[in-house]
């Protein structure tokens, strides 16, 4: 199994080297396959062409047949790319009947199919359920998958963090799953909400308007996070300690676990952040202290805060000392 941020690495290292495999992503519903490539597509600068051959019928990927000279040739279809750079992600592949596997095998293996060919600066990225997912898949042909690079994508807690911190997921969504990290994903093949990376990104839209996340991850994961939401009537003064006042530290773990989450958000410069670490280093364990710094560094990171924040920490001998434990440890 590999997370997210694995495969996302590996998805830019084949692209960097320049290796024209086709790549196959198995993984379950919801889970940030598609979004993954997107976001390589993005960061390495290059076009993206969404292909469902699911909703296509054999002649619409290899073309239309037409008479030239008196030769039968293939007009190929305009949705192909034909220039430039970039990624072809041949999504829900095996969601596609076995015949038209068997074309997009050509597809996959030569890189042409018909009187078409892949352009040379193109990648091939397929992605797909497994049966164990209850999703409508066809089983694929031995032949077929022997022409892939298959990575099987698991859920993971830290690569989603990443995604949610720098793109301003609500805070009680991500202390929540701090808490609860085996509500990520939580598969349930009798219900039709349920929690995944994709459907919390729709519960923090809904969050956004007022609206019950029930609809997005179903009513037992709601039922909690609504409970767990009540916390935040206790938090101690968040922005205080940002600013450096002397609050108290709360001692109970779920509150903690929201303090840290609101700490995390709303530390917008070093210094806020220099304090709130040093206000946990003073007040409580370092699993909690361990979790801020986590979180803390991606947010720092995605707002190019890290380099000032060190030359804060590097001054204090506390924060100093636990950043070389913290990077051991992560080692």
């Amino acid at each position: 199994m590999a997370t997210i941020s694995e495969v996302q690495l590996a998805l830019t290292k084949i692209i960097d080297k320049k290796v024209k495999h086709s790549v196959f992503l198995w993984g379950p519903p919801g889970i940030g396959k598609s979004s993954v490539v997107k976001k390589v597509a993005k960061d390495c600068k290059l076009e993206l062409v969404d292909l469902r051959i699911s909703q296509l019928a054999p002649t619409d990927l290899r073309g239309l047949p037409f008479i030239e000279k008196g030769q039968a040739k293939f007009a190929p279809p305009s949705f192909l790319p034909t220039t430039g750079r970039g990624i072809l992600c041949v999504d829900e592949f095996n969601m596609a009947s076995p015949s038209m596997m068997g074309i997009a095998q050509q597809l996959i293996l030569d890189r042409q199919v018909g009187d078409y060919s892949v352009p040379e600066d193109w990648f091939i990225i397929a992605a797909g359920n497994r049966t164990e997912d209850r999703a409508a898949v066809s089983q694929m042909p031995a032949p077929v998958a022997n022409r892939f690079i298959h990575f099987n994508v698991d859920a993971d807690l830290a690569s989603w963090k990443e995604y949610a911190i720098k793109t301003g997921v609500n805070e009680q969504i991500i202390s929540f799953l701090n808490f609860r990290p085996q509500l990520l994903f939580n598969f349930n093949k009798n219900a039709t909400a349920w929690p995944s990376p994709r459907s919390w990104e729709f519960a923090n839209t809904l969050l956004d308007v007022d609206i019950d996340i029930e609809a997005a991850v179903g009513g037992g994961t709601a039922a909690e996070f609504y409970a767990y939401q009540s916390i935040y009537s206790r938090l101690p003064d968040v922005d205080a300690v940002i600013a450096g006042e002397s609050v108290d530290v709360p001692t109970e773990p779920s509150l903690m676990y929201a303090v840290c989450g609101a700490l995390v958000s709303r530390s917008k410069t070093p210094a806020g952040f220099f304090n709130a670490v040093k206000w946990l280093i003073g007040g409580t364990t370092e699993d909690y202290v361990g979790l801020f710094m986590g979180d803390a560094l991606i947010a720092m990171k995605a707002n190019n805060l890290q380099g000032a924040f060190i030359k804060l920490a590097a001054k204090d001998s506390q924060i100093k000392a636990f950043i070389t434990k913290y990077q051991e440890l992560l080692k």
